[in-house]
């Protein structure tokens, strides 16, 4: 028996390396997947928990692939009067699209590198068209991938806890998951400050941007969940007024002022600039420390992101969101061949030593030609909504 077990070894090392392997790449199986999102049906709402807490709910393909078809069913389904998005361990809503895996697969050449992007498109597509009330409860981190599988939705509800960011600029990417079409449309220039600085906002002020609709306490979601659920075939206006309900009675920082508010003619002006070597002499001659502070900002970001993101945003702007997606859609394809994406996630996400290479290194070096040719269509590779 011992002599058989001995033989096995060698076996089950094998087999432990391919399943360490395997993992690293993320290519979990379905069983593993079915529980890194529950679909659910509760009353008339149809429930999506993102559920990998430990990855802070980040999206990956089997994710998408799940919660897609799913929506299409639920918007079909006369017993099914609103969908509600949540995620599951207290820290996060959901942190982005599982940018290792992605870029595991692009240094290999793997075509997960077009299908997550299409996937995820698709997904935020099927959000920002669904004719069913669509409530995400953003509670704690919301960046990326996050914000593309909430912002598209009629209602999304905040908390002190929501840490809402764009940080694509910072890893070689740009604002995608439908950034170009929900940025231009906030406030003055927010929205390019935003995408541009990958600036943080918490609690309240997410609401204050335009990016929240509602703001709720964050214990008082379950109550606000079985409310929801309660609703006897609820209309839109419905769902508003008790959405409304919690949020007025929610009082958390009511008196604190917007943290942009203060500097908003600044960001108005400074970020309204035509190009991004404009948006930097501006800063410079504005010479305020938060102007200073936006420079040493900017500074840090790839120089090739930052001209993708304006124009991506200049242009989103009077775009309808299927036009959008299918330029981003375009820019992600083009990232993904290039040098900078792998430079950041290396120097951010793995390394950690947050000082990218980029390439080209500066603003002047990044030509108008090949910023062109990022935006070029991809003929029969153009994404099919």
């Amino acid at each position: 028996m011992a002599g058989r077990a001995l033989q096995a070894l060698p076996r089950l090392r094998a087999l432990n390396r391919l399943q360490v392997i395997f993992q690293h790449l993320k290519m979990s199986k379905q069983t593993d997947s079915a529980a890194e999102v529950l679909l659910e049906k509760k009353g008339g709402a149809g429930i999506i928990t993102l559920n990998r807490p430990k990855a802070l709910n980040a999206l990956n393909l089997p994710m998408i692939q799940k919660i897609y078809p799913q929506i299409k069913t639920w918007e079909q389904d006369p017993e099914t009067f609103l969908i509600i998005i949540k995620g599951t361990g207290g820290k996060a809503f959901c942190a982005g699209g599982d940018i290792r895996a992605i870029t595991e697969a692009g240094k290999v050449g793997d075509k997960l590198i077009q299908d997550f992007f299409i996937g995820e498109y698709r997904l935020n597509n099927a959000i920002g068209t669904c004719k069913k009330p669509y409530v995400a409860l953003i509670d704690g981190i919301t960046m990326g991938g996050g914000v593309g599988v909430s912002v598209h939705g009629h209602f999304r509800v905040a908390t002190e806890k929501t840490v809402f960011a764009m940080p694509e600029t910072a890893i070689g990417l740009f604002p995608d998951v439908g950034g170009g079409y929900f940025l231009p449309r906030l406030s003055g220039k927010i929205g390019y400050y935003l995408g541009l600085t990958g600036c943080r906002l918490k609690g309240r002020d997410v609401l204050r941007a335009g990016i929240a609709t509602h703001f709720v306490e964050s214990e008082k979601l379950p109550a606000l969940e079985k409310d929801l659920i309660a609703l006897k075939s609820p209309s839109k206006e419905k769902i508003a007024d008790l959405l409304n309900s919690y949020h007025m009675k929610c009082t958390i920082d009511q008196e604190k002022e917007f943290a942009l508010d203060e500097h908003m003619d600044k960001i108005n002006s400074l970020f309204s600039a035509n190009s991004m070597e404009e948006i930097v002499k501006k800063l410079k001659q504005d010479g305020s420390p938060f102007a200073m502070k936006q420079l040493e900002t900017i500074n840090k970001m790839s120089p090739t992101s930052l001209k993708l993101t304006l124009r991506q945003l200049r242009e989103g702007a009077s775009m309808s969101l299927q036009e959008v997606l299918r330029m981003e859609y375009r820019l992600s394809q083009a990232c993904m061949k290039g040098h900078d994406f792998y430079e950041g996630v290396r120097a951010v996400l793995i390394d950690k030593d947050q000082s990218p290479k980029w390439k080209p290194a500066a603003l002047e070096e990044v030509s108008d030609e090949f910023v062109d040719n990022c935006f070029k269509p991809l003929g029969n590779d153009d994404l099919k909504l």
